[in-house]
């Protein structure tokens, strides 16, 4: 039974086309994978079912979601079916969730709205929900806040939210995005036991066509707007013909090319590094205790090397990269670069913190959206006694912009004008711009497209070779450090856990914990990645 049925949608805002001609259907029990690049329209379409567009929206063609009419539908209508017919699950769910109210109250409020029952009822009721989506109440009370959870139980509540009421059809619009990969595998099959459970429809969208390989039964292709290519899941992955199609695809296993090859002499060494935490002390009378974040952890990087540094959140990958960085003081162990100590006594050492720069996971939030870029690519010159200025800044500036593939111009514009490969460039110029010997990318390229990451890690392989760069990669994408790193460190409750070159890691890991982080990571079937590679 088909459950929703969009035929030939287009939507306009204030006149502006966003989708043309958009034509999906999905069946109950079905899963509808709808996959493609930010600004395809993806999100569009799914607003487009629920209604809740911006204001400008015109939308023509037609929707019909379990006999309704959804284009011809008054708002109070749409209110009735929002959460009862059809229900949505967000990519944040931090920003999807009141931090003010429990969770109790908050999936209970989803049932309050639609149905006329008691408090009691309605938080029992919520109660089963979250049991559902196993956040059972021995281990998760209804009185938790979403501060009290980690990032993939917070996920857990929005469904919870969302399939309180068992709904027909779920859209989940990029639900794992910002996950580790065993959370976002953990993700991923509690959505596919609920359409097998409740027998609902789901429309995943996605940027990463390894996320829905396994999971979409019916796959949607999207670009500009428009569904360039649509077909079953695995029909389709094997006979892309759309040239779009394909250089996702291709994308999705991209390997860079690089020249460079580590030398032998290490450049950061960090030995028996321990970094404690003082936790609150239990009752009145009681002493305060001590979290050990990072325990006895020892690498070497060599100089000219990527290496990379993988653990799921909370491993304390954070912890030991702000310790590099000079940020945090370790009661035990040393960092060093090039023999120089980070820390001299309790002061950050100037001279080695110049060395090193870093590129965060989201560069529009690292960036002040008041400052042009020309001040802000040019931060780190705080760190120099002598700072470049007048035409020697502007030359910098320029230069650095250049070196990442933009233009000297670009100086002049505000980080909002730029899309989200742009401003990590951007992220990543500020970075260049004192010529360091080390940079420490935390989660650089995992809320990228496939495409745009693609462009990003050829760029950071270019410059690796052009100006002979270090790099420390921090991900909990694995497909990343695999295909741009020699070696590769396993982090697991603040220790390392496996290490080794990275073929032979992915290839032969030893610790159980690596094989679990391996066996959770979306992959392409291998005859779609012999395909995509000989195409």
């Amino acid at each position: 039974m088909t459950l929703l049925r969009i035929d030939n949608l287009s939507l306009d805002i204030h006149t502006m086309p966003i989708l043309r001609d958009v034509s999906l259907s999905v069946d109950a029990g079905q899963i509808v994978g709808v996959i493609g690049e930010s600004g395809s329209g993806k999100s569009m379409t799914a607003f487009s079912v629920t209604q809740l567009l911006p204001q400008g929206a015109v939308c023509s063609g037609r929707i019909a979601l379990s006999g309704h009419e959804i284009l011809t539908l008054s708002e109070a209508h749409l209110c009735r079916l929002r959460g009862r017919e059809v229900s949505m699950v967000f990519q944040e769910p931090m920003t999807a969730l009141n931090p003010l109210q429990s969770i109790g109250d908050q999936v209970a409020e989803t049932i309050l709205i639609h149905e006329r029952t008691t408090r009691a009822a309605a938080m029992e009721r919520a109660a089963e929900a979250l049991a559902r989506v196993e956040l059972p109440q021995d281990r998760f009370p209804l009185s938790r806040y979403p501060h009290e959870l980690s990032g993939g139980q917070r996920q857990r509540v929005v469904i919870a939210m969302a399939i309180a009421l068992r709904p027909k059809l779920l859209i989940a619009d990029e639900p794992t995005t910002a996950l580790d990969v065993t959370t976002q595998a953990e993700i991923l099959h509690l959505l596919k036991r609920l359409v097998q459970e409740d027998g609902m429809g789901l429309l995943l969208i996605s940027h990463d066509l390894a996320v829905v390989a396994d999971m979409a039964d019916h796959l949607v292709i999207m670009r500009h707007g428009e569904v360039v290519e649509q077909g079953p899941a695995q029909t389709l992955l094997r006979e892309m013909r759309h040239p779009y199609s394909l250089a996702l695809l291709a994308a999705s296993d991209h390997v860079p090319d690089r020249q460079g090859q580590p030398q032998e002499t290490p450049l950061l060494r960090v030995q028996d590094v321990v970094r404690d935490y003082a936790t609150p002390r239990k009752g009145l009378w009681g002493s305060p205790g001590t979290f050990r974040a990072v325990g006895g952890v020892s690498f070497d990087i060599h100089r000219g090397e990527n290496l990379g540094l993988v653990g799921e959140s909370g491993c304390g990958k954070s912890t030991l990269t702000r310790a590099i960085l000079g940020l945090e003081q370790v009661q035990g162990g040393s960092i060093t670069l090039d023999g120089e100590p980070v820390f001299t006594g309790h002061t950050p050492n100037r001279a080695v913190r110049r060395r090193m720069q870093v590129v965060f996971q989201d560069p529009y939030g690292s960036f002040n959206p008041r400052h042009k870029v020309s001040r802000l690519i040019c931060e780190p010159f705080h760190l120099l006694d002598d700072p470049p200025k007048g035409p020697a800044r502007d030359a910098a500036i320029a230069g650095a912009l250049e070196s990442v593939g933009l233009t000297a111009a670009d100086a002049d514009k505000y980080i909002h004008e730029f899309s989200g490969g742009q401003r990590q460039r951007i992220a990543i110029a500020r970075a260049l711009i004192i010529k360091p010997d080390l940079i420490i990318l935390d989660e650089a390229v995992s809320a990228l497209d496939v495409s745009v990451r693609a462009q990003v890690l050829d760029l950071l392989a270019d410059l690796s070779d052009r100006f002979g760069l270090t790099y420390l990669f921090i991900s909990h994408d694995l497909s990343v450090v695999r295909s741009i790193t020699d070696r590769v460190l396993v982090m697991q409750a603040g220790e390392i856990v496996e290490q080794g070159k990275t073929g032979q890691v992915f290839a032969n890991p030893q610790h159980p914990y690596t094989k679990q982080l391996i066996a959770a990571a979306p992959q392409l079937p291998d005859d779609v990645r012999k395909q995509a590679n000989a195409r």
